[in-house]
């Protein structure tokens, strides 16, 4: 099945789906030396889709359509591809070769892809580029920061230019500065002063002045901001792009809301593979490189667990005198993970959504308090009533048992304690973290399960050696 999208031409056109099928016939295409075919094949697809294709072809038959690919398709595709898999591409590309791919992207897509490469090859290839200056005061930002964002490419009118003029600037810049959301307008010594949408630009008669239906209230960033603070700002005040300006106002670029996209993606994998031990793990490294990756949060994860057998180990004459306790070991250490894991996971996401501050810390342990005794005290009353009605129904590990109520109230206490504890600090773990600019998610995953795990268990026996004497 295709859908039926509109190209540049405005006609509708028939998008082949991007599946194993497709992704095969091209490696066929390109193994048999078919480039026409290839290139006819590939000549309507988006550069997203077209990515997805490089991505899953093997790394020679990929490095072979990408330079057959036409200059203005394979300029497209390369800032959609993944770092690593595009520096192998280019790699052995001439520099001329790659002057033309360059010259046909926007300036902060350079600058991406310019910081992947060999410092060699960026500096050979600088010099050359159309909009060399503006790349290589790009490059001087760091790639996390509103600057390493933001793109060279914007229209900037003065304020005292009718609409008529501001008209003919975009017109000028039409080929450059795509898409168009917003007009700038700047003062005698180029400061951003105001904006105008291209819709009220459109509605306004020709002879009207700039600054009479400019907007002078506007939202900005440094260029030293950061790419999530900048991101919290277009979802809060439903931006498409937002200018970069410098400590004495003036313009230096502007950010659309395609970078803000990549942004918001790439932060939410960046804390997904925080919380699971997996941060900077890439699809296309190598196995020794993703072992390298995993290694240390199994090896603390290995660390916790013996430190939970020393624990257990300690209560070794309890055990023995008691063996129906080992029943509920599982049951306590999976509880205080989960429990942990969920207080800890809706903190990190209210941090990185803007909407938990640091100065939240007692309300939100306030709440997470009154939410872990609920919840604590309902899965206690479960697990005491299915204690209660293993007794009665004379199951085997529980023979041993002096009574079995007060082992059913021991292990619903333990439960309760533990639920609260470790609820409490999944919540407060990642604000406390967030306020010594700390990544938060780091709270997340094995960390918290493995400390909530020796204190689940500490908690457990301590309350089993008092009240099962």
């Amino acid at each position: 099945m295709t859908d039926l999208l509109p190209d540049d031409d405005a006609r509708a056109v028939a998008m082949p789906d991007v599946d194993v099928e497709l992704v095969e016939n091209i490696g066929a295409l390109v193994e048999a030396r078919q480039e026409g075919m290839v290139l006819n094949l590939v000549a309507d697809l988006y550069p997203a889709d077209l990515e997805q294709v490089l991505s899953h072809l093997p790394a020679e038959t990929a490095d072979t359509l990408f330079h057959w690919l036409p200059t203005e398709q394979a300029s497209e595709v390369l800032p959609e591809l993944d770092d690593d898999f595009r520096a192998e591409l280019l790699e052995e590309a001439t520099t001329a070769r790659l002057t033309e791919l360059f010259d046909e992207m926007d300036s902060d897509d350079v600058a991406d892809v310019l910081a992947d490469l060999p410092a060699e090859v960026a500096q050979r290839v600088l010099p050359t580029l159309e909009d060399a200056e503006d790349v290589g005061n790009l490059l001087g930002y760091a790639e996390d920061t509103a600057g390493g964002l933001m793109a060279r490419e914007y229209v900037a009118v003065p304020w005292n230019h009718t609409v008529d003029q501001a008209t003919e600037e975009v017109r000028r810049k039409a080929e450059e500065v795509d898409p168009v959301y917003v007009i700038y307008v700047v003062d005698d010594h180029a400061a951003l002063i105001g904006i105008v949408t291209l819709k009220r630009l459109l509605l306004t008669p020709s002879g009207v002045l700039l600054q009479d239906i400019m907007d002078a209230e506007f939202v900005s960033v440094g260029a030293g901001e950061d790419q999530e603070e900048v991101a919290r700002l277009f979802e809060r005040y439903d931006l498409l792009a937002i200018p970069v300006v410098d400590q004495g106002g003036q313009i230096l670029g502007r950010i659309t809301i395609d970078d803000v996209v990549d942004v918001i993606r790439e932060e939410a994998e960046e804390d997904m593979q925080r919380m699971s031990g997996t941060a900077d793990e890439q699809p296309n490294d190598s196995i020794w490189e993703i072992v390298r990756s995993r290694i240390v949060w199994l090896y603390i994860g290995l660390a916790g667990a013996l430190l939970c057998g020393g624990v257990i180990m300690g209560f070794e004459d309890q055990l023995s005198s008691n063996i129906a306790l080992a029943f509920f070991i599982p049951v306590v250490m999976a509880m205080a993970g989960n429990a942990g894991i969920q207080s800890s996971s809706i903190a990190v996401q209210g941090i990185a959504s803007g909407d938990l501050w640091t100065s939240d810390v007692f309300k939100r342990l306030g709440k997470e308090l009154l939410v872990s005794i609920c919840t604590g005290l309902l899965l206690s009353l479960v697990l005491a009533l299915i204690v209660v009605g293993l007794g009665m129904l004379g199951a085997q590990f529980l023979a041993e048992t002096t009574s079995v109520a007060r082992l059913a109230a021991v292990v619903g206490l333990a439960l309760t304690l533990v639920i609260i504890l470790a609820t409490t600090l999944g919540a407060t773990i990642p604000l406390l973290l967030d306020r010594v600019n700390i990544d938060p998610a780091l709270a997340t995953g094995p960390f918290i399960t493995t400390s909530n795990d020796l204190l689940g268990l500490a908690i457990f026996f301590l309350l089993s050696a008092a009240l099962l004497r």
